[in-house]
């Protein structure tokens, strides 16, 4: 091959060669014609000379004679000496190659340009090239990701028009060609976006693209599928009904059936549109007998676990011809490991016509079985007398691996202790097979292949409760049975505990049982059947713990979290990071903790109880608990002070300084965040527990500190009942600061959703209180937050009267950044209210001091706001540009509301400078976020924002679309102003007959 191409390895990423990784010659034709050797840039010439080297980089090696080159410069009419200008060209292509002159080769009265000696030629285009194949040998191995990677490194080395500047009918015939090679590579790469998920994100190119290239039905497909996949149906149909008028008034045509075949599909909600995974054909299983059979009987009920019976029966089954076959189950107790086992063991015995072992090595309990008595009842079951059967463990493990050999063996090991007890029972021959269950994951069992089993999923426990219960009793209280599944943590034993005792109680409903479930303190007591109960698993696995392990569990019981992080773990226990990780991983290879990530754990619902139980039977102290749990609220409250210190937040002066616990090190604002993101649940969790015990005060100040919880659609929900659980039993307690700063942070909440009226009445009630309570911090966020919303009423007198209240309250707290986010409020007054040069000055005095102070994460509303003030004063330029910084700064420190609401901003603002395709970019792109983090009052703006765009750029169906999705949301929240203005949108777009019909 003429020019060398890089070999790329599958699945290793590919990147453009790196310039300074070699001293060969590098050339570029995606773009404008360049050269270089290494890093240095070799000069490439005059454009006729830049489109010889471009004809003869683009055949790959091959030669091309003198009449073709000339043809190609020039067409039909070459000047009258084009050979001896080839030749000059030619010439100076060799001079500038320099000591690489030997690449352009003359033969047969033409050239060609290839590799020299073993240093292989870099071409961009060969090398889109192979990013393209290796894209698409990924995509049919099913790694979506990496080939959308790949191809997404292909398209980046397009750097503008391809072989920019160049003239002659070759360049022309290879330009057009490159740009549709490009478009193709970007259709099938949003393809690939699809694929993987990446709905919302692709609606914002596909949308820039079909107005670029507004006849390219295959982007409108795909535009069509992403709306449709994103839940905006009536967008994707609008699409469609857009592309129709425009293909029949240019073209004279109808729509592809590519594009027809999808609508009609959207039309009926073809359930294959979603693009879920298709779920594995089943396993065929063989039909041979065998014996001996030692397998106890399957359960008649045995239910659901589809995805791991196939794997394990595929695992089994996968004979290599050269070693045994090795799976180990792990679970807690009670999740229905020597179930499953059994019923694969069924399913595959078969496969094992030599014989089926079983044994129980009660690993669980006290006196685990010896695994020399075990191999010795393995041995006599082969039919070994027991006149042979050797003494030793080592000495019958060897024996009973030279009975096997040559034979095909499944061994069952149920309820195996650790790895040491069942390494000796191996067969260790090649057609045999062992599977293993056991608490505990046999990471140092060698060769094993490792499964968890976890509990079961809400219809297979819905399923197996019926099966036990029967129908007849189960279908009328669909609802109950959904609790009491739910009650019992969906953990197999639980079920079939609570099933068993309906079923013997005819005169008890579902809900009957339910109820008795609801109560927490009692609902260990009540899965109990005869001489079935749920602890008794539990109590087995508790009884094995050393006494630190058994501290350490019961501790981890008391936080209500979802899961903890292995720094809060070790607040909890009240030991170091090592200490505290080796005892939750001690208790995760029992199964009594899980491992729900890296360095984060979680117990089942029923587990938690029972440690709970254990804590207050065995607690060492009667103070022990209080100070665990205080150690936890402590550590959450220090990590979150840690957090606002970055910027020297004043705010952390004035709560409650942690005694017990140090916070975690938060070095800079992405760290802070992911700690945040991460810990949410855990720590607000942690607070409404807070609110029930002695931790009010500490409780009402994490919710203040972590108060950018509040965004609507993220934890904004459970953030608003931890604000009313602690508000509530601050009020009862008579803690006025704890329920000021209660109301406050409430406050905060309900303005961010959009919830005016609450926030103001909350705002006014913390105002009431710290009037009493004389809280300077509580005090000037009331006062700001009722002056917001007097702003967002355009109750002008109001905002400004407690605007003004809210910055001296900051000033006289020397609270610098409440007073620049407060000018920043003054500014947009100032701005409503036709002040325009105010507005300016406050926002770059807020500018100005965020900057002054460091405050980097908060210097983004700051831009905002200057922004804005910039936008009404006609400076849009500006405007853009102090938007734009805010929008990466936003970006750039993950706060995706403000960074959704800044996309709506710049895309009003790109509207105003008649720039309607950025518009919609913007405006798609708020969509998105604020998809995640906004409220619909915000989604209606970008709504409308976007229609208007889309209505500039000739796409007025979907513009229609997204008004009326607008007007609706803005009729639904009472913004009836609002709404009214959209209606005069949607009067400006002409209605199709069929419209006007149904009007």
């Amino acid at each position: 091959m003429a020019v060398s191409r890089a070999s790329f390895p599958q699945g290793q990423p590919l990147r453009p060669a790196d310039p300074r990784s070699t001293e060969g010659l590098r050339f570029t034709v995606l773009g404008p014609v360049r050269a270089w050797r290494g890093a240095t840039p070799l000069a490439a010439g005059s454009p006729q000379q830049r489109a010889l080297l471009a004809a003869l980089l683009l055949r790959g090696g091959r030669s091309a004679t003198a009449p073709e080159l000339v043809e190609a410069l020039w067409g039909d009419e070459p000047p009258h000496a084009a050979l001896a200008a080839l030749r000059t060209y030619a010439a100076r292509i060799r001079k500038a190659l320099g000591a690489d002159a030997e690449a352009l080769v003359s033969e047969s009265g033409g050239y060609a340009i290839r590799s020299v000696g073993s240093q292989p030629i870099d071409l961009d285009h060969d090398r889109a090239e192979e990013y393209a194949t290796a894209a698409e040998r990924a995509r049919s191995q099913g790694n979506i990701p990496y080939a959308r990677k790949l191809l997404t490194d292909a398209l980046e080395l397009w750097d503008g028009e391809p072989l920019a500047g160049l003239a002659g009918p070759y360049a022309e015939q290879q330009r057009t060609r490159l740009e549709e090679w490009r478009l193709s590579l970007l259709e099938t790469r949003l393809e690939l976006d699809l694929e993987d998920g990446r709905h919302a994100e692709a609606v914002s190119e596909l949308t820039a693209l079909t107005s670029a290239h507004p006849l390219r039905e295959e982007l409108r497909r795909l535009l069509m599928l992403a709306l449709y996949r994103s839940g905006r149906q009536a967008e994707a149909l609008a699409v469609y009904s857009d592309a129709r008028r425009l293909l029949d008034y240019e073209l004279g045509v109808d729509p592809s059936s590519a594009l027809t075949d999808l609508q009609q599909r959207i039309l009926r909600a073809d359930s294959a549109l979603d693009g879920r995974p298709r779920v594995a054909e089943e396993v065929l299983l063989g039909q041979v007998s065998v014996r001996p059979h030692q397998i106890p009987a399957t359960v008649s009920d045995f239910t659901g676990r589809e995805p791991l019976v196939r794997q394990l029966v595929e695992q089994l089954t996968a004979h290599d011809g050269r070693v045994m076959t090795v799976a180990s189950v792990a679970g807690t107790g009670g999740v229905g490991k020597t179930t499953l086992a059994v019923h694969v063991a069924l399913l595959v015995r078969n496969d094992f016509p030599d014989g089926q072992l079983y044994a129980d090595l009660q690993g669980a309990g006290q006196t685990p079985a010896d695994p020399e008595a075990v191999l010795g009842a393995f041995l006599r079951a082969l039919g070994t007398p027991d006149t042979l059967i050797p003494d030793g463990v080592a000495e019958r493990s060897a024996y009973f691996r030279s009975v096997l050999n040559g034979r095909r063996i499944l061994i069952l090991l149920d309820n195996a202790r650790d790895a040491v007890q069942v390494r000796p029972l191996l067969p260790g021959n090649e057609g045999c097979a062992a599977l293993i269950t056991s608490r505990t994951r046999m990471i140092d069992l060698a060769g094993a292949e490792l499964f968890d089993l976890d509990v079961m999923s809400p219809d297979e426990a819905f399923t197996l409760f019926t099966r036990i219960t029967g129908p007849e009793r189960v279908l009328p209280e669909k609802n109950a049975v959904m609790d009491v599944v739910g009650a019992c943590g969906f953990l197999p034993a639980a079920l079939r505990i609570a099933a068993s005792r309906l079923a013997a109680r005819r005169t008890w409903t579902v809900s009957t049982l339910a109820r008795k479930l609801a109560d927490e303190r009692r609902r260990l007591d009540e899965l109990r059947a005869g001489d079935l109960a749920v602890t008794a698993s539990f109590e087995l696995g508790y009884g094995q713990l050393e006494r630190r392990q058994a501290r350490a569990f019961r501790l981890l019981g008391l936080a209500d979290g979802p899961d903890i992080s292995l720094p809060a773990a070790a607040a909890v226990i009240g030991a170091d990071i090592d200490d505290a990780e080796d005892l939750c991983e001690s208790l995760v290879d029992v199964s009594l903790l899980e491992s729900a990530a890296p360095g984060r754990y979680r117990f089942h619902d029923l587990v938690r109880l029972y440690a709970r139980s254990c804590a207050e039977r065995d607690a060492a102290t009667p103070d022990e608990l209080d100070e665990a749990f205080a150690r936890l609220l402590d550590f959450y409250l220090a990590t979150a002070a840690e957090m606002y210190s970055l910027e020297g937040d004043r705010l952390v002066d004035h709560v409650v300084q942690p005694t017990h616990q140090v916070g975690l090190d938060l070095h800079d604002f992405a760290a802070a965040h992911t700690w945040l993101q991460t810990e949410a649940r855990s720590l607000l969790s942690c607070a409404q527990q807070a609110a029930k015990g002695p931790g009010l005060r500490p409780a009402a100040d994490l919710l203040l500190l972590t108060r950018d919880l509040s965004d609507p659609r993220a934890n904004a929900a459970q953030y608003e009942q931890a604000c009313i659980t602690v508000l509530n039993a601050a009020h009862e307690e008579g803690e006025r600061t704890a329920e000021a700063r209660a109301h406050t942070a409430l406050s905060h909440a309900y303005i961010l959703a959009g919830r005016l009226e609450e926030a103001d009445d909350h705002a006014l009630k913390a105002m009431s209180l710290t009037a009493r309570a004389h809280d300077p911090v509580a005090a000037g966020y009331a006062a700001r937050n009722r002056g917001v919303v007097a702003l967002s009423r355009q109750r002008y007198d109001d905002a400004e009267r407690l605007l003004r209240q809210a910055l001296t309250s900051a000033v006289e707290d020397r609270d610098e950044l409440s007073e620049a986010a407060t000018r920043c409020d003054l500014s947009q007054l100032h701005r409503d209210t036709a002040r325009i040069d105010q507005a300016i000055q406050l926002a770059e005095e807020a500018v100005n001091i965020y900057r002054r102070l460091g405050a980097t994460r908060r210097l983004g509303v700051g831009e905002y706001a200057l922004g804005l003030a910039y936008a009404q004063a006609d400076r849009l330029d500006d405007a853009t540009a102090q938007l734009s910084g805010a929008l990466a700064n936003f970006h750039e420190n993950r706060q995706r509301f403000w960074e959704g609401l800044t996309h709506v901003r710049l895309a009003e603002t790109r509207l105003r400078a008649h720039r309607a395709d950025t518009a919609a970019h913007h405006a798609e792109q708020a969509l998105v976020a604020l998809g995640r983090s906004g409220g619909d009052r915000h989604r209606a703006t970008a709504l409308t924002v976007l229609g208007k765009a889309l209505s500039q750029i000739g796409q007025d169906r979907r513009a229609r679309v997204c008004w009326e999705e607008a007007r609706h949301i803005l009729t639904s929240l009472g913004e009836q102003e609002d709404a009214e203005h959209v209606s005069e949108l949607l009067d400006t777009v002409e209605m199709s007959p069929s419209e006007r019909r149904t009007s």
